[in-house]
Protein backbone atom coordinates (compact mmCIF):
# COMPACT_ATOMS: atom_id res chain seq x y z
CA UNK A 1 0.00 0.00 0.00
CA UNK A 2 2.75 2.67 0.67
CA UNK A 3 4.36 1.72 -2.53
CA UNK A 4 1.42 2.21 -4.30
CA UNK A 5 1.12 5.57 -2.24
CA UNK A 6 4.23 6.91 -2.77
CA UNK A 7 4.67 6.28 -6.56
CA UNK A 8 1.06 8.09 -6.77
CA UNK A 9 2.71 10.97 -4.73
CA UNK A 10 6.28 10.95 -7.08
CA UNK A 11 4.21 10.73 -10.34
CA UNK A 12 2.41 13.95 -9.20
CA UNK A 13 5.78 15.84 -8.02
CA UNK A 14 7.14 14.82 -11.56
CA UNK A 15 3.82 16.65 -13.22
CA UNK A 16 3.78 19.87 -11.40
CA UNK A 17 7.44 19.92 -12.09
CA UNK A 18 6.69 19.93 -15.90
CA UNK A 19 7.06 22.47 -17.88
CA UNK A 20 3.61 23.31 -18.26
CA UNK A 21 3.67 26.41 -20.37
CA UNK A 22 6.02 24.60 -23.22
CA UNK A 23 3.35 21.95 -23.53
CA UNK A 24 0.51 23.84 -24.02
CA UNK A 25 2.55 25.67 -26.69
CA UNK A 26 3.42 22.32 -28.36
CA UNK A 27 -0.79 21.70 -28.07
CA UNK A 28 -1.52 24.72 -29.68
CA UNK A 29 0.92 23.51 -32.56
CA UNK A 30 -0.55 20.16 -32.45
CA UNK A 31 -4.05 21.73 -33.24
CA UNK A 32 -3.30 23.66 -35.97
CA UNK A 33 -1.77 21.00 -37.56
CA UNK A 34 -4.27 18.33 -37.18
CA UNK A 35 -6.97 21.36 -38.15
CA UNK A 36 -5.58 22.16 -41.58
CA UNK A 37 -5.19 18.31 -42.43
CA UNK A 38 -8.61 17.89 -41.64
CA UNK A 39 -9.29 20.76 -43.59
CA UNK A 40 -6.89 19.90 -46.59
CA UNK A 41 -8.47 16.40 -46.18
CA UNK A 42 -12.24 17.72 -47.02
CA UNK A 43 -11.09 18.72 -50.73
CA UNK A 44 -10.27 15.09 -51.75
CA UNK A 45 -12.50 13.50 -53.44
CA UNK A 46 -13.42 10.93 -50.84
CA UNK A 47 -14.45 11.69 -47.92
CA UNK A 48 -12.70 9.09 -45.57
CA UNK A 49 -10.45 11.22 -44.01
CA UNK A 50 -6.87 9.16 -44.44
CA UNK A 51 -4.58 11.03 -43.44
CA UNK A 52 -6.47 12.63 -40.26
CA UNK A 53 -7.02 8.83 -39.28
CA UNK A 54 -3.22 8.13 -39.94
CA UNK A 55 -2.42 11.48 -38.57
CA UNK A 56 -4.26 11.02 -35.47
CA UNK A 57 -2.82 7.18 -35.02
CA UNK A 58 0.81 8.20 -34.78
CA UNK A 59 -0.40 11.49 -32.67
CA UNK A 60 -1.23 8.59 -30.37
CA UNK A 61 1.53 6.70 -30.87
CA UNK A 62 4.26 9.94 -30.13
CA UNK A 63 1.99 10.64 -27.15
CA UNK A 64 2.81 7.29 -25.10
CA UNK A 65 6.44 7.50 -26.42
CA UNK A 66 6.73 11.09 -25.08
CA UNK A 67 4.91 10.43 -21.81
CA UNK A 68 7.52 7.32 -21.26
CA UNK A 69 10.33 9.61 -22.12
CA UNK A 70 9.09 12.64 -20.05
CA UNK A 71 9.33 9.92 -16.95
CA UNK A 72 12.26 8.40 -17.38
CA UNK A 73 16.07 9.77 -17.13
CA UNK A 74 16.84 11.85 -20.39
CA UNK A 75 20.67 10.54 -19.00
CA UNK A 76 20.07 6.87 -20.39
CA UNK A 77 20.27 8.54 -23.63
CA UNK A 78 24.10 9.44 -23.35
CA UNK A 79 24.82 5.96 -22.64
CA UNK A 80 22.59 4.65 -25.75
CA UNK A 81 24.48 7.49 -28.22
CA UNK A 82 26.51 5.48 -30.07
CA UNK A 83 24.03 2.16 -30.61
CA UNK A 84 21.33 5.34 -31.62
CA UNK A 85 24.18 6.95 -34.47
CA UNK A 86 25.33 3.43 -36.01
CA UNK A 87 21.57 1.87 -35.79
CA UNK A 88 20.61 5.26 -38.36
CA UNK A 89 23.46 5.21 -40.57
CA UNK A 90 22.24 1.18 -40.66
CA UNK A 91 18.75 2.33 -41.45
CA UNK A 92 20.01 5.18 -43.93
CA UNK A 93 21.92 2.85 -46.39
CA UNK A 94 19.31 0.23 -46.41
CA UNK A 95 16.84 2.28 -47.40
CA UNK A 96 18.61 2.97 -50.37
CA UNK A 97 18.41 -0.70 -51.51
CA UNK A 98 14.71 -1.55 -49.78
CA UNK A 99 12.98 2.09 -49.14
CA UNK A 100 10.03 3.53 -51.59
CA UNK A 101 10.56 6.28 -53.59
CA UNK A 102 8.12 9.21 -52.27
CA UNK A 103 8.62 12.91 -54.21
CA UNK A 104 11.51 11.74 -55.76
CA UNK A 105 13.46 10.74 -52.40
CA UNK A 106 14.03 7.20 -52.04
CA UNK A 107 14.20 7.74 -47.71
CA UNK A 108 11.29 5.79 -46.53
CA UNK A 109 10.73 2.21 -45.92
CA UNK A 110 7.14 0.98 -46.29
CA UNK A 111 4.99 -1.03 -44.34
CA UNK A 112 1.68 -1.39 -46.09
CA UNK A 113 -0.13 1.75 -45.33
CA UNK A 114 2.58 3.00 -42.75
CA UNK A 115 5.92 4.13 -43.77
CA UNK A 116 8.78 5.03 -41.82
CA UNK A 117 11.45 8.10 -42.59
CA UNK A 118 14.75 7.00 -41.14
CA UNK A 119 16.74 10.52 -41.58
CA UNK A 120 13.97 11.80 -38.96
CA UNK A 121 15.67 9.23 -36.71
CA UNK A 122 18.86 10.01 -37.50
CA UNK A 123 18.65 13.34 -36.80
CA UNK A 124 17.62 12.85 -32.77
CA UNK A 125 20.94 10.30 -33.37
CA UNK A 126 23.62 12.72 -34.35
CA UNK A 127 21.84 15.59 -31.81
CA UNK A 128 22.55 13.04 -28.99
CA UNK A 129 26.20 11.86 -29.92
CA UNK A 130 26.97 15.34 -31.02
CA UNK A 131 25.38 16.54 -27.17
CA UNK A 132 27.72 14.18 -25.66
CA UNK A 133 31.02 14.95 -27.76
CA UNK A 134 30.55 18.54 -27.31
CA UNK A 135 30.04 18.36 -23.48
CA UNK A 136 33.29 16.41 -23.06
CA UNK A 137 35.45 18.63 -25.31
CA UNK A 138 33.98 22.36 -25.34
CA UNK A 139 35.49 25.76 -25.08
CA UNK A 140 38.36 25.10 -23.11
CA UNK A 141 39.69 21.95 -25.93
CA UNK A 142 37.73 22.73 -28.63
CA UNK A 143 40.26 22.93 -31.74
CA UNK A 144 40.89 21.79 -35.03
CA UNK A 145 40.90 18.17 -34.03
CA UNK A 146 37.57 18.83 -32.28
CA UNK A 147 36.45 20.97 -35.41
CA UNK A 148 37.25 17.63 -37.85
CA UNK A 149 36.06 15.09 -35.70
CA UNK A 150 32.95 16.79 -34.93
CA UNK A 151 32.21 16.94 -38.73
CA UNK A 152 32.80 13.95 -39.60
CA UNK A 153 29.95 12.30 -37.09
CA UNK A 154 27.73 14.57 -39.05
CA UNK A 155 29.45 14.10 -42.51
CA UNK A 156 28.50 10.14 -42.92
CA UNK A 157 25.20 10.66 -42.93
CA UNK A 158 24.73 13.74 -44.51
CA UNK A 159 26.43 12.02 -47.50
CA UNK A 160 24.00 9.15 -47.28
CA UNK A 161 21.01 11.19 -47.19
CA UNK A 162 22.31 13.07 -50.64
CA UNK A 163 22.45 10.20 -51.92
CA UNK A 164 18.33 8.87 -51.59
CA UNK A 165 18.52 12.49 -52.51
CA UNK A 166 17.40 14.45 -49.49
CA UNK A 167 19.00 17.87 -49.55
CA UNK A 168 16.56 19.29 -47.15
CA UNK A 169 17.25 16.61 -44.07
CA UNK A 170 21.12 16.35 -44.84
CA UNK A 171 20.87 20.62 -44.61
CA UNK A 172 19.32 20.18 -41.71
CA UNK A 173 21.95 17.50 -40.24
CA UNK A 174 24.59 20.49 -41.27
CA UNK A 175 23.60 23.17 -38.94
CA UNK A 176 22.42 21.14 -36.25
CA UNK A 177 26.53 20.60 -36.22
CA UNK A 178 27.20 23.99 -37.26
CA UNK A 179 25.25 25.65 -34.38
CA UNK A 180 26.36 23.35 -31.69
CA UNK A 181 29.95 23.61 -33.10
CA UNK A 182 29.54 27.77 -32.66
CA UNK A 183 28.32 27.11 -29.50
CA UNK A 184 31.21 24.76 -28.14
CA UNK A 185 33.63 27.75 -28.92
CA UNK A 186 34.58 27.09 -32.38
CA UNK A 187 37.22 30.30 -33.33
CA UNK A 188 35.54 32.35 -35.97
CA UNK A 189 38.30 32.23 -37.94
CA UNK A 190 37.45 29.15 -39.20
CA UNK A 191 33.74 30.15 -39.99
CA UNK A 192 35.72 31.52 -43.42
CA UNK A 193 37.15 28.39 -44.30
CA UNK A 194 33.71 26.74 -43.58
CA UNK A 195 31.98 28.91 -45.95
CA UNK A 196 35.01 28.01 -48.71
CA UNK A 197 33.78 23.86 -47.98
CA UNK A 198 30.17 24.97 -48.41
CA UNK A 199 30.54 26.59 -51.73
CA UNK A 200 33.52 23.36 -52.59
CA UNK A 201 30.86 20.67 -51.12
CA UNK A 202 27.76 22.37 -53.29
CA UNK A 203 29.66 22.38 -56.45
CA UNK A 204 30.42 19.04 -55.99
CA UNK A 205 26.88 17.75 -55.21
CA UNK A 206 25.53 20.30 -58.07
CA UNK A 207 27.07 17.94 -60.34
CA UNK A 208 27.58 14.78 -58.49
CA UNK A 209 24.57 13.70 -55.90
CA UNK A 210 21.53 16.84 -57.14
CA UNK A 211 18.95 14.89 -59.01
CA UNK A 212 17.21 17.39 -62.31
CA UNK A 213 13.67 18.18 -59.35
CA UNK A 214 16.69 19.83 -57.10
CA UNK A 215 18.70 21.63 -59.32
CA UNK A 216 15.39 23.19 -60.92
CA UNK A 217 14.07 23.79 -56.97
CA UNK A 218 17.52 25.62 -56.96
CA UNK A 219 16.75 27.78 -60.06
CA UNK A 220 13.49 28.53 -59.23
CA UNK A 221 14.48 29.95 -56.17
CA UNK A 222 17.31 32.37 -57.66
CA UNK A 223 14.68 33.22 -61.04
CA UNK A 224 10.99 32.55 -59.11
CA UNK A 225 9.00 34.64 -62.16
CA UNK A 226 10.56 32.68 -65.00
CA UNK A 227 8.42 29.74 -64.49
CA UNK A 228 5.10 29.91 -62.40
CA UNK A 229 3.26 27.07 -64.37
CA UNK A 230 6.09 24.63 -64.42
CA UNK A 231 8.62 25.38 -61.23
CA UNK A 232 7.66 27.71 -59.67
CA UNK A 233 4.43 27.39 -59.74
CA UNK A 234 4.18 25.73 -55.91
CA UNK A 235 5.50 28.72 -54.64
CA UNK A 236 3.24 30.94 -56.70
CA UNK A 237 0.57 29.28 -55.11
CA UNK A 238 1.71 29.19 -51.58
CA UNK A 239 2.73 33.31 -52.06
CA UNK A 240 -1.05 34.35 -53.30
CA UNK A 241 -2.58 31.90 -50.57
CA UNK A 242 -0.94 33.50 -48.16
CA UNK A 243 -1.26 37.02 -49.29
CA UNK A 244 -5.34 35.93 -49.26
CA UNK A 245 -5.56 35.11 -45.95
CA UNK A 246 -6.18 38.73 -44.48
CA UNK A 247 -6.91 39.08 -40.94
CA UNK A 248 -9.06 36.35 -40.28
CA UNK A 249 -8.74 34.41 -42.65
CA UNK A 250 -11.34 32.70 -45.20
CA UNK A 251 -12.72 29.92 -42.54
CA UNK A 252 -11.46 26.52 -42.05
CA UNK A 253 -12.16 24.36 -45.16
CA UNK A 254 -13.03 27.96 -47.34
CA UNK A 255 -9.49 28.25 -48.70
CA UNK A 256 -9.61 28.60 -52.48
CA UNK A 257 -6.28 27.50 -52.93
CA UNK A 258 -6.10 24.29 -50.49
CA UNK A 259 -9.84 23.20 -51.81
CA UNK A 260 -9.52 23.87 -55.16
CA UNK A 261 -6.07 21.55 -55.24
CA UNK A 262 -3.94 24.89 -56.81
CA UNK A 263 -1.55 24.44 -53.64
CA UNK A 264 0.64 21.29 -54.25
CA UNK A 265 1.78 19.16 -51.14
CA UNK A 266 -0.97 21.61 -49.08
CA UNK A 267 -0.92 19.03 -46.10
CA UNK A 268 2.79 19.04 -45.68
CA UNK A 269 5.22 21.34 -47.56
CA UNK A 270 2.66 24.34 -47.84
CA UNK A 271 0.60 23.72 -44.68
CA UNK A 272 1.83 27.00 -43.49
CA UNK A 273 0.62 28.48 -46.20
CA UNK A 274 -3.47 26.63 -46.04
CA UNK A 275 -3.59 27.82 -42.61
CA UNK A 276 -2.23 31.75 -43.10
CA UNK A 277 -5.06 31.84 -46.20
CA UNK A 278 -7.87 30.11 -44.17
CA UNK A 279 -6.43 31.45 -40.07
CA UNK A 280 -5.54 34.57 -42.17
CA UNK A 281 -2.46 36.77 -39.84
CA UNK A 282 -4.29 35.67 -36.68
CA UNK A 283 -3.67 32.16 -37.07
CA UNK A 284 -0.13 32.85 -38.74
CA UNK A 285 0.28 34.70 -35.36
CA UNK A 286 -0.79 32.23 -33.15
CA UNK A 287 1.47 29.57 -34.85
CA UNK A 288 4.60 32.14 -35.03
CA UNK A 289 3.60 32.65 -31.21
CA UNK A 290 3.45 29.06 -30.37
CA UNK A 291 6.72 28.63 -31.52
CA UNK A 292 8.30 31.51 -29.74
CA UNK A 293 7.25 30.20 -26.88
CA UNK A 294 8.64 27.28 -27.31
CA UNK A 295 11.81 28.51 -27.91
CA UNK A 296 11.18 31.00 -25.14
CA UNK A 297 11.09 27.62 -22.60
CA UNK A 298 13.91 25.86 -23.92
CA UNK A 299 16.23 28.92 -23.59
CA UNK A 300 15.34 28.97 -19.96
CA UNK A 301 16.40 25.45 -19.35
CA UNK A 302 19.36 26.27 -21.07
CA UNK A 303 19.80 28.63 -18.97
CA UNK A 304 18.87 26.42 -15.28
CA UNK A 305 20.85 22.89 -17.12
CA UNK A 306 23.58 22.28 -14.57
CA UNK A 307 26.03 19.99 -16.75
CA UNK A 308 27.15 20.27 -20.45
CA UNK A 309 25.35 17.31 -21.83
CA UNK A 310 22.20 18.81 -20.70
CA UNK A 311 23.06 21.85 -22.52
CA UNK A 312 24.24 20.74 -25.69
CA UNK A 313 21.05 18.48 -25.85
CA UNK A 314 18.58 21.35 -25.93
CA UNK A 315 20.74 23.24 -28.29
CA UNK A 316 20.27 20.53 -30.27
CA UNK A 317 16.87 19.80 -30.63
CA UNK A 318 16.31 23.66 -30.48
CA UNK A 319 18.46 24.24 -33.50
CA UNK A 320 16.80 21.21 -35.23
CA UNK A 321 13.11 22.35 -35.08
CA UNK A 322 14.43 26.38 -35.75
CA UNK A 323 15.95 25.12 -38.70
CA UNK A 324 13.01 23.39 -40.34
CA UNK A 325 10.56 26.26 -39.17
CA UNK A 326 13.15 29.14 -40.57
CA UNK A 327 13.17 26.78 -43.88
CA UNK A 328 9.45 25.67 -44.37
CA UNK A 329 8.25 28.63 -43.42
CA UNK A 330 10.62 30.65 -46.11
CA UNK A 331 10.23 28.56 -48.71
CA UNK A 332 6.19 28.99 -48.31
CA UNK A 333 7.18 32.83 -48.56
CA UNK A 334 9.54 32.00 -51.59
CA UNK A 335 12.75 33.69 -49.89
CA UNK A 336 14.27 29.80 -49.38
CA UNK A 337 14.25 27.18 -52.12
CA UNK A 338 11.92 24.24 -51.82
CA UNK A 339 13.31 21.52 -49.97
CA UNK A 340 10.43 18.99 -48.92
CA UNK A 341 10.93 20.00 -45.13
CA UNK A 342 7.85 19.84 -42.53
CA UNK A 343 6.74 22.34 -40.02
CA UNK A 344 7.68 20.79 -37.07
CA UNK A 345 4.19 19.09 -35.21
CA UNK A 346 1.79 21.14 -37.91
CA UNK A 347 2.80 19.33 -41.25
CA UNK A 348 1.72 15.99 -41.96
CA UNK A 349 4.07 13.05 -41.58
CA UNK A 350 4.02 10.28 -38.81
CA UNK A 351 7.98 9.45 -38.71
CA UNK A 352 8.31 13.55 -38.00
CA UNK A 353 5.35 13.42 -35.65
CA UNK A 354 7.03 10.69 -33.56
CA UNK A 355 10.46 11.92 -33.31
CA UNK A 356 9.10 15.70 -32.45
CA UNK A 357 7.43 14.47 -29.84
CA UNK A 358 10.15 12.11 -28.59
CA UNK A 359 11.88 15.35 -27.89
CA UNK A 360 9.25 17.32 -26.31
CA UNK A 361 9.66 14.45 -24.30
CA UNK A 362 13.39 14.55 -23.57
CA UNK A 363 13.00 18.46 -22.86
CA UNK A 364 10.13 17.47 -20.01
CA UNK A 365 12.30 15.25 -18.29
CA UNK A 366 14.95 17.89 -18.23
CA UNK A 367 12.51 20.08 -16.80
CA UNK A 368 11.11 17.93 -14.50
CA UNK A 369 14.74 16.96 -13.06
CA UNK A 370 15.94 20.35 -13.48
CA UNK A 371 13.40 21.75 -11.00
CA UNK A 372 13.53 19.37 -8.54
CA UNK A 373 17.27 19.99 -8.32
CA UNK A 374 16.67 23.61 -7.74
CA UNK A 375 14.17 23.39 -5.05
Amino acid sequence: MFSVTHTIREMAARMRSMDWILFFSVLVLLFLGMAAIYSVDLSRDTTDFTNVRKQSIALLLACIIALFVTYSNYQFLEHYRVWMYVLGVLLLVGVLFFGDTIRGARGWYAFGNVSFQPAEFMKAGVIVLLASYFSRRARRYFGVRELLESFAIVLLPVMVILFQPDFGSAAVLMGIWFILALFAGMPMRTLGMLILCGIVAFIFAWFVLFAPYQKARIATFLHPTEDPLGQGYNVAQAVIAIGAGGGFGRGLGFGTQSQLKFLPESQTDFIFAVIAEELGFFGVTLLLGAFAVFFLRVSRLVRLSRDNFTTYLLLGIAAVIFLQVLVNVGMNLGVFPVTGLGLPFVSYGGSSLIFFLFFVGVIQSIAIRTVRALY
